[in-house]
């Protein structure tokens, strides 16, 4: 008998196949979705493929906001954020900016189209909506748009009960946001965290002498507000010729928000169980942001810069796509029952999630005003 290994030669290995740019990108597939609910492409117009394509577009912006929300998310997740990651970080979040600014860039191109463009078509859509992209709605959610603050598209018991089939089933794209809802924690919650661990004048949390520290830092910071308020009334008396009434006035003005920064600092605007979190986390960006040109101190600063450029160009999209429709349909009823341009409006105005970070602004102090860092090279570069 013949050993069969010597009167055959082996199988060759499977290769892949050579890739081509179809192949990766799959053209073929993607260039097949733009039919809408008609049987075929040839039968839309060609204002509706733009609508179509227009959306898908955004679509695929946001899968890729997500993917990087959600390492970013991770990152600060941890509870030892390793420093040489923050960068890493900050250029997702700027990518994030990045998307939501050209996505925006699209309205400019669905303003071509004319009323009636739209309205040859716009019927097909009912009772379909914007507000029922399960990704916009998982951006939201993995942020930390709490949902106390959102606001109702129209007589839904939530906003997850508009993510249903119009017969009320459940729909892949509720499951989808539910899916997410369990994925914790939020963005705002894991950054809130590590912010709330800035040392502070070389103090962490749980440190024995922390909680004096950072009520030291807080009092000298309101020592702050005061002398900026004796110098702005005094200038405002100064160079203006007030009448005893609009000196009152100015007074009762800078008056309000040196309570404001009072009442911001010792985070008397929040329930007890969380006040000693909140007051610190403030504490901790004013601190962040008054020196960041320390450099243990820079990157966190660029955390807040970013965080703050991401939700603003949300937000910049958010205005954008209410001008867009509010140009080519007016404020009819939207198509899913909601206000229309006026639900798009509030959406643009009152979905903020970083509000700390936000907040902060206001507060912050001139160089001179702000309290002196205890030890500046403590927040030096340090040698190993």
């Amino acid at each position: 008998m013949t050993d069969p290994t010597f009167d055959s030669p082996p199988p060759a290995p499977d290769r892949p196949r050579p890739a081509s740019y179809w192949d990766y990108i799959k053209v073929d597939r993607l260039l097949d979705l733009q039919q809408g609910v008609a049987a075929t492409e040839a039968e839309l117009s060609d204002d509706e493929v733009r609508f179509i394509v227009i959306h898908q577009v955004d679509e695929l912006w946001f899968k890729l906001v997500l993917r990087e929300l959600v390492t970013a998310r991770n990152l600060f997740a941890q509870e030892d954020v390793p420093d040489d990651e923050v960068a890493g970080a900050v250029a997702r979040l700027r990518r994030v900016t990045i998307c939501f600014e050209l996505a925006a860039q699209h309205f400019r191109l669905m303003e071509t189209m004319s009323t009636q463009d739209y309205l040859r078509f716009r019927d097909k859509l009912n009772p379909a909506s914007g507000f029922q992209s399960a990704q916009m709605r998982e951006i939201e959610v993995l942020l930390g748009l709490a949902d106390d603050a959102r606001i109702p598209l129209g007589n839904e018991g939530s906003y997850l009960d508009a993510l249903r089939e119009a017969d009320g089933s459940r729909s892949s794209a509720l499951e989808q946001v539910e899916r997410r809802k369990l994925d914790t924690p939020t963005l705002k919650q894991a950054v809130d965290t590590w912010l709330h661990r800035t040392p502070i004048d070389g103090s962490f949390p749980g440190d024995a002498d922390d909680e004096a520290v950072v009520d030291r830092f807080v009092e000298q910071y309101l020592a702050g507000h005061r002398a900026l308020y004796d110098r702005a009334i005094a200038q405002a008396v100064a160079m203006q010729a007030l009448a005893p009434a609009d000196e009152d006035r100015l007074r009762a003005r800078y008056r309000g928000q040196l309570e404001g920064a009072q009442r911001h600092l010792e985070a008397a605007d929040v329930p007890g169980e969380r006040r000693a979190f909140v007051r610190r986390l403030r504490a901790a960006i004013l601190f962040v942001d008054s020196n960041r040109r320390l450099p243990l101190l820079s990157w966190p600063g660029q955390v807040i810069d970013t965080l703050i450029e991401c939700e603003q160009a949300m937000l910049t999209f958010r205005q954008r796509h209410a001008r867009m429709v509010e140009r080519v349909i007016g404020r009819r009823v939207g198509t899913g029952g909601s206000d229309g341009v006026a639900y798009l409006d509030q959406t643009a105005l009152s979905y903020r999630v970083f509000t700390e970070i936000w907040a902060a602004r206001t507060l912050l102090l001139p160089p001179e005003l702000c309290p002196t860092v205890a030890d500046a090279d403590w927040y030096g570069l340090q040698n190993d």
